[in-house]
């Protein structure tokens, strides 16, 4: 892995603005792109801020930074720019490379929901990271909570609904970002669907058949997730790469 490092010297005034910009701009295209955030921190008196981010090697690196520069939402980031204050005083930035690897498990559990509502719509979002495809509601598991707590958590946090979360319906192994996502099926029980800025731009109950999943989610990662639960009545497994997208293993 490579890591970069990016630091900035900042008025406390703006660090506020700029923490916002970043949310809303650096950070959705840097994912888009394929970087990994280690990190972000500020120090104590808000006058210096560092992020880390991790690539797979330099040339990863280069073609990350090549896709992010060409972008839409660069310029409208740049554009944006120019109707602030100087967000920041200077910035540099160096690399590193790991000396060695200290027993930390690289995997991520993440959780994912088939959420549906009285008529059998499944609640579907596109988020700002990701905003070539729909995909289900989900993220990360938090420390302390269970498989279906985070379920319920992450789409009540992107969709605006609170959903009643039942039998798992797949295993998904990221090999190249080491997440493993563990999908459910669900149901909406109240709430309204609405987009939950910054994380989605867009959440709608979508009513499609089976042969109409990639109309609206683009990835086949993420596809075959929708077809499985909406079809098995066993627990599916499937382990696949990416950049670019390479199917593994599927039982």
């Amino acid at each position: 892995m490579l890591y970069r490092r990016k630091t900035y010297t900042v008025e406390p005034a703006m660090y506020e603005t700029f923490t916002h910009f970043f949310h809303t701009y650096l950070l959705p295209n840097q994912l888009t792109h394929g970087a990994q955030l280690v990190g972000r921190w500020v120090n104590e008196e808000r006058t210096e801020i560092m992020a880390m981010w991790a690539y797979d090697n330099r040339a990863h690196y280069e073609t990350v930074d090549g896709g992010i520069r060409a972008s839409e939402m660069h310029v409208e980031a740049q554009n944006y720019r120019k109707s602030l204050a100087p967000l920041f005083i200077s910035s540099n930035e160096d690399f590193f490379t790991s000396t060695g690897n200290y027993g930390q498990s690289p995997q991520i559990v993440a959780v994912s929901g088939y959420i549906v509502n009285e008529e059998g719509h499944v609640l579907l979002v596109r988020n700002n990271h990701r905003n070539d495809t729909y995909e289900m509601p989900g993220g990360r598991l938090e420390l302390g909570e269970s498989l279906k707590e985070a379920v319920k958590r992450e789409v009540l946090e992107e969709t605006g609904i609170h959903a009643e979360i039942g039998d798992m319906t797949g295993v998904y192994q990221n090999i190249t970002s080491g997440v493993i996502c563990m999908v459910f099926r669900g149901r909406a029980v109240s709430g309204v669907p609405a987009a939950q800025p910054p994380e989605t731009i867009d959440v709608q109950f979508v009513d499609f058949d089976i042969a109409q999943v990639g109309d609206w989610v683009k990835r086949p990662q993420f596809a075959s997730r929708v077809v499985d639960a909406r079809n098995s009545d066993t627990i599916a497994y499937e382990s696949y790469e990416v950049r670019p997208y390479r199917l593994i293993e599927r039982s």
